[in-house]
C-alpha cells in the first residue's frame, strides 16, 4: 500500500479524541457524498412520482373500462334471457323442439333465430331484441380485452413504482446515516403551523406563499403532497392550488406545463417556480432574495436565501 494512501486511511480511522483527530476531511467527504446523494435522490423521487401518476391514470382507465364491461355483461345477460324466451315461444308455435336445447345452451343462441327473423317468422319487436343482443354480445369481447389491456398497463406501472420506491428507501438510509454523522438530521413536525408570510407578494401569489410558509417545519417526505409532509413538487403543487392554479404533480411535468410561462432568473417575482439543473428540484421564490422549498430527506420545509441554494438553476416559471 502506498504511504500516502495508508496515512489517509489512518486519519479516517483515528478516534476523535486522539492527537490526529481532525474531523474536517471526514466531514468534507460526508458533505460531498450527501450532496451527490441528494442530487440522485431528487431525480429518483421525481421518477417515482411520474410512475405513480402513470399508475393512477392506468388504474383509473382500467376501473372505467372494467365497469363498462360489467355493465355490458349485465345487459347481454338480460338480452340473452329475452332471446331464450323468444326461442322457446317460437318453437312452441311449431319449431323443431329437438334443436331447442342446443340453441339455448349455445354461446350464440341468436344464430338459429336469425334465419327466422330474416324470413319474417318473428315480429319486428322480437327481431329488434335479437339485433340488440347480437350487437351487445359482439361488443362484449372488445370491452373485456380493453379492460384487460388497461389492467396489464396498470400492473406494469405499479411494478415501476415499486422498483423506484425500493431505490429511494436505499438512498434514504444512506442520507440518514450521513446526516446523523454530520449532526444535521431534522425529523420535522407534521403538525407544524409554520410561520407567517410578510413578503412583497400580492394577488394569488400572496395566497401561494402564505400557504407555503404555513408548512415550514414539516418534514420532507418523498412522494409527499401534504398535509403532514411534502417533497419539492408536492409543496409547489399544493401551494399553487391554494392560489387557484392546478399544477401537474412532478417537477418535470411542472416545467413542461410552464413551457410558455418561462421567466428570466434576473426578473423573478414572488410565487415564481425556480427549477434546478436536471429538473430534479423546484422551489418557490418568496421575494427579497428568498425561496421556500422542501429540500431533501432529513430536512424540513424552510425558507432560505436564494444565494445559499446549493443546486445550479436552469430557469423559472410564472404560473
Amino acid at each position: 500500500m502506498p504511504l500516502a494512501a495508508g496515512l489517509a486511511i489512518g486519519l479516517l480511522l483515528t478516534p476523535t479524541g486522539g492527537a490526529l483527530a481532525d474531523p474536517k476531511p471526514t466531514l468534507s467527504q460526508a458533505k460531498a457524498k450527501l450532496e451527490k446523494l441528494n442530487d440522485k435522490a431528487d431525480k429518483v423521487v421525481d421518477r417515482f412520482n411520474t410512475a405513480t401518476e402513470k399508475y393512477k391514470e392506468a388504474k383509473k382507465r382500467y376501473t372505467k373500462l372494467n365497469d363498462s364491461y360489467k355493465r355490458k355483461l349485465a345487459t347481454v345477460a338480460t338480452l340473452r334471457d329475452q332471446v331464450v324466451t323468444i326461442a322457446v315461444d317460437t318453437y312452441k308455435l311449431g319449431g323443431d323442439f329437438t334443436a331447442l336445447p342446443t340453441m339455448i345452451t349455445s354461446d350464440e343462441p341468436a344464430d338459429m333465430l336469425y334465419g327466422m327473423a330474416l324470413s319474417g317468422q318473428l315480429s319486428q319487436g322480437r327481431a329488434d331484441k335479437l339485433a340488440a343482443f347480437d350487437r351487445e354480445n359482439r361488443g362484449l369481447k372488445t370491452e373485456r380485452d380493453n379492460a384487460q389491456d388497461a389492467l396489464a398497463t396498470a400492473d406494469k406501472e405499479r411494478d415501476s413504482v415499486n422498483d423506484d420506491r425500493k431505490e429511494i428507501l436505499e438512498l434514504i438510509a444512506e442520507q440518514k446515516k450521513l446526516l446523523n454523522k454530520l449532526g444535521a438530521y431534522r425529523a420535522g413536525d407534521p403538525n407544524s403551523t409554520g410561520i407567517k408570510y410578510d413578503g412583497p407578494a400580492s394577488g394569488n401569489a400572496a395566497a401561494v406563499l402564505s400557504y407555503a410558509y404555513a408548512q415550514v417545519g414539516k418534514p420532507y417526505v418523498f412522494g409527499g403532497t401534504g398535509p403532514g409532509g411534502y417533497d419539492c413538487s408536492g409543496l409547489t403543487q399544493a401551494s399553487w392550488r391554494a392560489g387557484g392554479v392546478t399544477l401537474p404533480r412532478t417537477t418535470w411535468q411542472q416545467w413542461a406545463w410552464g413551457a410558455g410561462r418561462k421567466v428570466s432568473l434576473d426578473d423573478l417575482q414572488p410565487g415564481d417556480l425556480i427549477f434546478s439543473e436536471g429538473l430534479g428540484h423546484v422551489s418557490i421564490y418568496a421575494g427579497n432574495g428568498k425561496i421556500v422549498h422542501a429540500p431533501q430527506t432529513g430536512d424540513v420545509v424552510k425558507v432560505v436565501a436564494l444565494s445559499s441554494y446549493g443546486r445550479r438553476l436552469v430557469g423559472a416559471v410564472r404560473p
